[in-house]
């Protein structure tokens, strides 16, 4: 199918930009398991069956659930300032009074492993790393290990508090909210992130040599465990009804924004392009994960709930990068000639957007990381993220960020890679047990 044909095709139908309008006023920010999370189930069951897909159902699972609460944070001293800041998930809420410390400044994760408890003790930790604007994902993957794992570090230390300079290169005065992993062995202990021109003057203020001194107020907390769950649909297949490919996204969002473009955007580009697909030869699965945000719930429950058939997928691709057009291709399959000729007859289908070849390569959406595990081929349609990371995890992730005719083109390349998924006749095989480590 040439690409005016595909584009013919996706107009069809409420277009990706209505569909993500349509989630974005309905149901607004997504936490996962709260209750704006269970609107959003609702509506994707809805939204599935008006594109047609069948066998809809939920899949549900355990899932976290947190507060955030209000927040504020000040210089107190050399000179008293505000400072714009986010709780990050699951972060701990401070005692009642809020916390206080002397702030110690770190420029790397590795810096911080090498400080003398004693010189972190009863102060706020500042891990300080500006992100660099990247085409790609590079920049963003440079730091988001630093929110992933500071928290612990510093908490093992005996800090206080944590904050980060948000992971942006954006100059806006907004905090970007973020998830971090819980070391069970170790206290939790607040954490946030700052601003960047906060961060920026919290760095100035330490670096007159005066000792700096932070308040801050979160007034978030852990709440016991409730529901959550992926919702699931298919267009069944004809020929090689067996073999599965996969469209995913991510229903949930972080709450200080409204989810527009991460991932409302996916989550209607893939409803679109299943919408698209009729009669195809393997079976097209519709998967809307749940939990993205707060730890991968949805991802993992999926690949444990499949299991079973897990080996009957041939392909997984999942859209959750906002709406800049795609610049590039990637698929991790099998080695070998055979894989080769599957991954060509992909690429023919997008020569007429005037993309380049699909190379081999290891990015995917995150809640792809089980099936890539179990050796599940996943492929990566990657987008320009050069502006991408000004938004996301932040409140300013809203409807008007949306660039609707960058969304549609995206659309109609998902919708042509997705049929030729559907269609083809290649054997992508199984990604070899050494390139099955997520990233």
């Amino acid at each position: 199918m040439n690409a005016l044909l595909v584009l013919l095709a996706v107009a069809a139908g409420p277009t990706a930009t209505d569909l993500t309008r349509s989630l974005v006023d309905e149901v607004g920010p997504r936490p996962s398991g709260s209750e704006a999370d269970a609107r959003a189930i609702d509506w994707a069951i809805r939204q599935m069956k008006a594109a047609g897909l069948q066998r809809v159902h939920p899949e549900p699972f355990a899932s976290p659930r947190w507060q955030r609460g209000e927040e504020w944070a000040e210089i107190v001293s050399p000179v008293p300032q505000r400072l714009a800041i986010a709780a990050l998930g699951p972060s701990v809420g401070t005692p009642p009074g809020g916390a206080e410390g002397e702030v110690v400044e770190v420029a790397s994760l590795q810096a911080l492993e090498q400080l003398d408890p004693a010189a972190v003790k009863g102060r706020i930790v500042f891990l300080n790393v500006p992100m660099q604007r990247t085409r790609g994902f590079e920049g963003y993957h440079a730091v988001a290990p630093l929110r992933r794992n500071g928290p612990a570090a510093a908490a093992r230390k005996g800090a206080v508090a944590f904050l980060i300079r948000s992971l942006t290169a954006s100059s806006a005065r907004l905090p970007h909210a973020g998830s971090f992993r819980v070391d069970p062995g170790v206290p939790g202990i607040p954490s946030a992130a700052l601003a960047v021109p906060d961060a920026e003057l919290l760095h100035r203020a330490i670096a007159r040599g005066v000792p700096v001194r932070v308040r801050l107020h979160l007034g978030c907390r852990v709440l016991p465990e409730g529901r959550s769950a992926n919702v699931v649909g298919e267009i069944p297949g004809g020929g090689a009804a067996g073999e599965i490919v996969l469209l995913g996204a991510h229903l949930d969002s972080w709450d200080l924004g409204q989810g527009a473009l991460d991932d409302a955007a996916g989550v209607a580009m893939v409803l679109v392009a299943a919408r698209s697909i009729s009669a195809p030869r393997r079976t097209v699965r519709v998967v809307l994960f749940n939990n993205e945000e707060a730890g991968l719930g949805g991802a993992r429950a999926y690949a444990e709930q499949h299991r079973a058939e897990l080996d009957r997928h041939v392909l997984a691709l999942e859209m959750d990068h906002g709406t800049s057009p795609v610049f590039y291709q990637s698929v991790l399959a099998a080695p070998g000639p055979a894989a080769d000729a599957a991954i060509r007859e992909l690429g023919a289908a997008l020569k007429p957007f005037g993309l380049p070849e699909i190379i081999r390569g290891k990015d995917h959406g995150a809640d792809l990381g089980p099936l890539r595990a179990a050796g599940v081929p996943v492929a990566m349609l990657a987008q320009d993220s050069s502006t991408y990371f000004d938004a996301h995890h932040s409140a300013d992730d809203t409807m008007d960020r949306v660039e609707a005719a960058s969304l549609e083109q995206v659309t109609a390349v998902v919708t042509a890679f997705a049929r030729a998924a559907a269609n083809g006749k290649g054997d992508l095989g199984r990604i070899p047990p050494e390139l099955r480590e997520d990233r």
